[in-house]
């Protein structure tokens, strides 16, 4: 018959036992190592746990161990997921509030858009935690099937998003992918805004292009390819020889394809000047007036260019091709020595921008217009933090800096509403006053 000893966890600083001689109170860490080596288990740590097993039967005493250095323990790795789906979803609202809830539970942050047409987002935190809302979203039919992006998030954005550094004056967590406790679920009338509501991804796109296949098709003489971004976005960085549009926003892109694609000759005449410093291949195909028999677009992630796609059908191209997974798979899935792809890559987070394997870049963010701006933009005279750029400074009224001033020196001031102070208090002033306190008593 089996008599088992309850498992019991020890501590080798102040271990206790009822096993006899093996380990008592009053043995020292010599000789609990000694013990440790009798027993297989290696060398401990001081301030370790063991734990193990012991059961007798007539057969002898069989033991089992295992051992956590508590020293080694690392909070769980975070991860950036972004996400989207075309799906006809009218009752999208009623997804909100579940839907918040459970990414506020699990700590999750970021931001996510639900509206008639489906679903799109970006969100941080654990693994685990990602995924398990990923897995309530797509527990819906409608939305299973989810285009998902995964990047990395540095080891300075882990602590940030820990709590254990605060590299930024308007609080911890601000320079996180996303604030550190907050996520926002809004309710829009499209997931991407294009201003056509006749155009349903849904219903038609064009044909996906895998990045490992992306290459060989925009090297193509016959092929243009085209930008879907916007003008700060590009700036940045794009594809080798793409026609950029050069618009301000993504509503601005039907205006442009009907403008430079009608076949006449003063529109034929503007795209040729508008790619004037592009390839001479692509120039040639437009300045000779032939009817472009293959488009191929790009964008960050790829939902851009299924609403862009969608449209191009609906006006008679025969051959749109797009980026599956955006300019983002491409620097994931295609390595470096191999690519097409100049400069870096803009991403709508705190991150600002990334290279290839979606390591953050080298850019920051202006507060000021949200432009990302280089090491060089921030030695310019026209550089002010939270304020202009050389990209807004000119544009800016000097009432509008002021008020941009007195909203930055409150960050300062008071934290960040949502940060570890709640914006109720600037610990600097508390430390202080118990400083002088302190002083005073002496």
């Amino acid at each position: 018959m089996v008599s088992p000893f309850t498992s019991t966890v020890f501590n080798f600083v102040h271990a206790t036992s009822k096993i006899g001689p093996f380990i008592n109170p009053n043995s020292n860490f010599n000789t609990t190592r000694r013990f440790f080596a009798a027993m297989g288990v290696g060398d401990p740590k001081k301030g370790s746990t063991f734990t193990f097993e012991m059961s007798a039967s007539t057969n002898g005493i069989s033991v089992s161990t295992s051992m956590v250095d508590e020293d080694s323990k690392e909070e769980p790795v975070l991860v950036v997921v972004s996400f989207y789906r075309f799906t006809d979803f009218p009752d999208h609202a009623d997804l909100r509030k579940p839907l918040k809830q459970l990414c506020e539970d699990l700590h999750v942050s970021g931001g996510i858009i639900l509206a008639p047409e489906g679903i799109n987002g970006s969100i941080c935190g654990t693994r685990e935690s990602v995924e398990r809302v990923i897995r309530f979203i797509q527990s819906d039919d409608r939305l299973n099937g989810l285009r998902m992006i995964e990047s990395p998030v540095s080891p300075e954005e882990e602590a940030i998003h820990h709590g254990h550094t605060s590299q930024s004056p308007l609080g911890a967590g601000e320079d996180a992918p996303f604030r550190w406790d907050h996520v926002r679920v809004k309710l829009k009338k499209e997931i991407v805004s294009f201003g056509d509501p006749s155009v349903s991804p849904s219903k038609q796109v064009g044909s996906y292009v895998k990045p490992r296949d992306w290459n060989a098709l925009i090297s193509d003489p016959d092929t243009v390819v085209i930008d879907v971004r916007n003008k700060y976005e590009t700036r940045i960085g794009k594809f080798r020889g793409a026609v950029d549009p050069c618009t301000i926003a993504f509503r601005n892109f039907a205006h442009w394809v009907d403008e430079q694609f009608d076949l006449n000759e003063s529109n034929k005449q503007d795209l040729a000047t508008s790619i004037e410093e592009f390839d001479d291949r692509t120039e040639s195909v437009v300045k000779e007036g032939k009817k472009l028999p293959r488009v191929a677009m790009y964008c960050t992630g790829g939902i851009r260019c299924e609403k862009a796609s969608s449209f191009l059908l609906s006006k008679g191209f025969e051959e749109v091709y797009h980026l599956e997974g955006g300019i983002l798979k491409y620097l994931e899935e295609v390595p470096e020595d191999e690519s097409l792809w100049e400069g870096e890559c803009f991403v709508f987070d705190k991150r600002v921008s990334v290279e290839h394997g979606l390591i953050q870049g080298n850019f920051k963010l202006c507060y000021g217009c949200k432009q990302p701006i280089s090491d060089a933009d921030m030695k310019s005279p026209l550089w002010e933090y939270a304020v202009s750029c050389p990209y807004c400074f000119s544009s800016k009224s000097e009432e509008e800096k002021e008020r941009a001033r007195a909203r930055q020196k409150q960050f300062e001031t008071w934290g960040v509403i949502g940060g570890p102070d709640k914006g109720c208090r600037n610990p600097t002033n508390i430390d202080n006053s118990r400083h002088k306190s302190q002083t005073s008593g002496s």
